[in-house]
């Protein structure tokens, strides 16, 4: 979502990577269409029995768990081995696979029902496993949907069968203008049969294969089919480190897309030439708007003489490097593109720790990207040029809503450089210093701030990890944290290792929570709660009617 640096629990859906709105591809919403993992059982009159939409409700409800780990980003590998690793929440009223309702869907009902919707335009049985190995019925059904634009079947335990089986419906889809088989393994080694239902002139905008077990065989078959595809806007391969080596095939069938608006390559296997045939292809796509080539640590180098090229992608709204082992020599490249990319709203450079560290410091240049909204540059080693480049730069992006400074030490006894830029960045939402050293220092700067009447639109905080704030530091925090009305996540939990007694602290921070209205999350794990404390906790949302989560760990 997600995932900007290392995903937090916090970070909302629209963040995360499987979940996030897609550059281009305005696919509209139709109102001919079945969503088999969101819908909810309507509740309908027994003596009627089941009608049509009482079965679609039953047949069209799945999970929605979260993704495969190994789909999750990996930057927090490179960070701190001694920070836990935060799991990604599920969506608020969706089951997740151990919650499961018991009634399973019966898939002759699914085979009955598309011959009775002749107008359905968007099937999304994604996280369903009782898909995997039935799906060839539904599809043999498919010529029923003739006017289907949007199909979804992403992590449904697809069989070979099932994979070989989607050709058909290509051929008899000629409308279609969004595939997602993503999280499907059996899809890799099989998909050069799949592609070969895609004809000439393609409507297709939208084709999803994330973590899908490609090979390089399937890599060159995609190549082959992508000149059929002219309208693509939207491509992401993320997850299949096999692709690297046959990138070259792929990006010359991409150069018939012009109208290409986000290409996904996070974890990959790219290689630093990869990132030289890459830049090359560049001029041919003048649209877009996302390049995500993330977590692919073999491109150190593939900068140096290719990062020019990114100076064609005039419209660029997101460029994600994080955790591609930048070498000083990318990052020099980079420094002087960088001013180029002025329609630049979201840089990730997480997980690069030359980047705090570089004498061509690219930080300096952020001041010309005035559209800046998201700038993550967790675990990037920043030292004391760095830190004060950044802070020179950052007074000049009025746009920032989202700071991400995590896991960067230096910032510990130094938050007050940032003073200035905490007081000008009056849209800022989200703002993290997780393991930061922060000390009481800090704290006091950061309350000063939110006295004086900024940070009024600032959503989510995260100060976890910075176990040497003193218990009078948090407290003059709890006193004044309710000025900040529209926060609605805060973290200050302690480090895996460290347990601490609560301050009397404590108790100002439980007042806070009644004039806290829109909190919903609040983390104090590895905090020791008196046991009273717990009481209240438990009683809070009761007797306030609220509904915030309390993540402290009692289990422990």
């Amino acid at each position: 979502m997600a995932e900007p640096g290392p995903h937090h629990p916090w970070q909302t859906l629209a963040e995360s990577k499987e979940e996030k709105q897609p550059e281009g591809g305005n696919l509209r919403k139709s109102p001919f269409s079945l969503f088999m993992n969101q819908l909810q059982r309507k509740k309908s009159s027994e003596k009627e029995g089941k009608s049509q939409s009482s079965l679609v409700s039953r047949l069209f409800k799945g999970s929605k768990p979260n993704p495969p780990q190994s789909d999750l980003k990996k930057e927090n590998s490179e960070l701190e081995t001694t920070d836990s690793q935060p799991e990604m929440e599920t969506e608020a009223g969706i089951k997740t696979q151990t919650e499961t309702n018991s009634e399973t869907p019966n898939t002759s009902e699914a085979v009955a029902l598309l011959p009775l919707l002749p107008d359905l335009e968007e099937l999304d049985v994604s996280w369903n496993d009782f898909i995997g190995g039935a799906l060839k019925p539904i599809l043999l059904q498919i010529h029923h949907v003739s006017k289907l634009k949007i199909l979804r079947l992403s992590n449904c335990r697809l069989t070979t069968d099932d994979v070989l089986a989607l050709e058909e419906v290509l051929n008899t889809t000629p409308d279609l203008e969004e595939l997602n088989l993503s999280w499907n393994s059996n899809v890799g080694g099989n998909l050069s049969q799949i592609l070969q239902g895609i004809q000439e002139g393609s409507k297709l905008q939208i084709l999803k294969l994330m973590d899908c077990n490609l090979t390089a065989e399937d890599a060159a078959s995609i190549g082959q089919v992508l000149p059929r595809m002219q309208n693509l806007e939207v491509f992401d391969l993320s997850i299949n480190r096999n692709i690297g080596c046959s990138l070259s095939t792929i990006v010359q069938g991409l150069k018939n897309t012009p109208s290409l608006k986000a290409l996904e390559l996070h974890t990959c296997g790219l290689t630093q030439n990869s990132i030289q045939i890459l830049g090359a292809a560049f001029a041919h796509w003048p649209e877009l708007r996302r390049l995500d080539l993330s977590s692919n640590k073999e491109v150190e180098g593939g900068f140096k003489d290719s990062a020019a090229h990114l100076a064609h992608l005039k419209h660029l709204n997101v460029l994600d490097l994080h955790q591609c082992s930048l070498s000083e020599e990318d990052i020099e490249s980079l420094t002087q593109v960088i001013p180029l990319l002025s329609s630049l709203q979201e840089l990730d450079l997480s997980a690069n720790k030359k980047v705090g560290s570089s004498s061509e410091n690219l930080l300096s240049r952020l001041r010309f990207l005035p559209d800046l909204a998201t700038l993550i540059i967790n675990g990037c080693a920043l030292g004391k040029d760095a830190f004060t480049a950044l802070v020179e730069s950052s007074m000049y992006l009025p746009s920032l809503k989202i700071l991400d400074l995590s896991w960067n030490k230096y910032v510990g006894g130094n938050l007050n450089m940032l003073l200035e830029t905490l007081k000008l960045s009056v849209m800022l939402q989200v703002l993290r210093l997780r393991s930061c050293s922060l000390v009481t220092e800090d704290l006091t700067v950061l309350v000063s701030v939110i006295q004086i009447g900024h940070l009024t639109k600032l959503q989510q905080l995260d100060l976890s990890y910075n176990d040497n704030i003193s218990d009078e530091g948090w407290a003059t925090f709890s006193q004044n944290v309710p000025l900040l009305k529209e926060l609605t996540a805060l973290d200050i939990s302690l480090r895996p290792a460290n347990f601490r007694e609560c301050g009397l602290w404590f108790e100002h921070l439980l007042n806070s929570l009644t004039k806290l209205t829109m909190l919903s999350e609040l983390g104090i794990q590895r905090w020791r709660i008196p046991a009273p404390h717990e009481d209240d906790l438990e009683y809070f949302n009761h007797h306030h009617k609220r509904s915030i989560h309390f993540d402290y760990g009692k289990f422990q």
